[in-house]
């Protein structure tokens, strides 16, 4: 009997860590530019069940060191699935990423890897939403990020309006769309069909747990204000390095050291100004460089230089530089700090010659971050939303993705 209550609590200790939330682990300092992506161009692969995607980082120890992957299959929710490996995956993970190389002709040297999956060892059977983990040859794990698969079988449309809510009738943008099942058996959308919208690929401020509103045939209609409602933040920040020795437009110097500085001009508080459209790339960055040909392997890094100046406002709250490139991170490696002499709030980061997008975060005293304090809210602002849709039948396993929609607030409408 006490073996029986031992056993009983070790499973069930067992099942409490297994189905914890995955959410992206960031990587150690020495790992850099994580580029994560599917058929598109953006930094989160969201891909048809048997396309293929890319991810490729840079390790600056460049030491040839063994990195390892594995895959998760996890449920709406981001817990692990009830799935076993053999039910998701076609072959194994947990295999070393084999293609790798080491930088050459760069004053900062560095080992660039890169993975393709589906590859000759493991492919995916099953749609959802996924976790690629990888590990060093110790089995520590060093990062992980989200993707999703889904395949085709109902169809969204959508579109942004501006929000009706007169607190934030200038501030937010509310995406209302409509799913289609045509001839996919859903008996019970309430139940069976759930959603998640992204604004931008960024997965802290989605929305999920929306029904739909009603039904007209085998329509799902959406058309909430408040519940689908995103602030629309401003056009990111922006700066390119792809051309080591000539500034550009954000860049005000540069300097010559153990590598290149690129020093930026300081950016200015814009929450209190009229919006003004610049085009961005949504969080985005591109590795480019005029130096080489092989992007990966023969670009630059460089350390670039930020500034803002300090704000009674911001206080001792603490402000980080965040962007697809460090995954919105908000951790002490791109936290600013204040500087007496200039009275602007600085930090240095090493980033690998490109097009970046970045914005300004306040994290308070509280814990409370807001990510648009600097830059402000403006519902005219360009975003782009992805709208996923999962299925789950009465005594199916796992959520499966049936269909995704993606529309831009460049045609946002009253």
């Amino acid at each position: 009997m006490r073996f029986l209550i031992k056993l009983f609590f070790l499973l069930f200790f067992a099942h409490g860590i297994f189905a914890q939330v995955q959410d992206e682990v960031n990587p150690p300092e020495n790992i850099k530019t994580i580029i994560f992506k599917g058929p598109t161009e953006d930094q989160f692969p969201v891909v048809q069940l048997g396309e293929s995607m890319t991810l490729e980082f840079d390790d600056l120890t460049a030491s040839e060191q063994d990195y390892y992957y594995t895959i998760i299959h996890c449920d709406y929710d981001w817990t692990p699935s009830q799935l076993l490996k053999s039910q998701y995956l076609s072959g194994a993970d947990n295999q070393r990423i084999i293609d790798y190389e080491n930088s050459y002709t760069t004053l900062q040297p560095y080992s660039n890897y890169r993975l393709t999956i589906p590859n000759e060892n493991v492919d995916l059977k099953v749609t959802g939403n996924y976790v690629l983990q990888i590990h060093n040859s110790y089995g520590e794990l060093q990062f992980s990020r989200r993707f999703v698969v889904y395949r085709d079988a109902v169809t969204v449309a959508g579109m942004v309006k501006r929000s009706r809510d007169f607190n934030f009738l200038n501030e937010k943008q509310v995406v209302q769309f409509t799913i289609n099942t045509g001839g996919f058996p859903v008996v019970n959308p309430k139940n069976e069909i759930k959603v998640a919208i992204l604004q931008n690929h960024f997965w802290p401020t989605a929305l999920f747990n929306i029904k739909p509103q009603f039904t007209i045939g085998t329509e799902l209609v959406y058309k909430y204000d408040k519940e689908t409602a995103f602030f629309g933040g401003n056009e990111f920040l922006n700066f390119d390095t792809k051309d080591l020795r000539s500034p550009t437009f954000a860049i005000s110097r540069i300097e010559m050291g153990q590598v290149y500085n690129h020093y930026l001009f300081t950016n200015e508080y814009r929450y209190d100004r009229p919006y003004t459209y610049f085009p961005d790339i949504n969080g985005d960055f591109v590795v480019r460089t005029l130096q080489g040909e092989d992007v990966s392997r023969e670009a630059e890094y460089s350390k670039v230089h930020f500034s803002l100046p300090y704000s009674a406002q911001i206080g001792l709250d603490n402000v980080y530089v965040t962007g697809k490139f460090n995954n919105y991170a908000l951790e002490e490696e791109n936290k600013m700090t204040y500087n007496d002499e200039s009275g602007k709030f600085e930090l240095t980061l090493m980033m690998k010659q490109g097009f970046y997008n970045f914005r300004y975060e306040v994290e308070r005293q509280d814990g409370t971050v807001e990510p648009n304090f600097v830059s402000g809210n403006f519902h005219f602002t360009e975003n782009n939303y992805l709208i996923l849709v999962y299925y789950r039948d009465f005594g199916d396993m796992y959520d499966s993705i049936i269909g995704i929609g993606s529309v831009n607030s460049a045609t946002i409408s009253n």
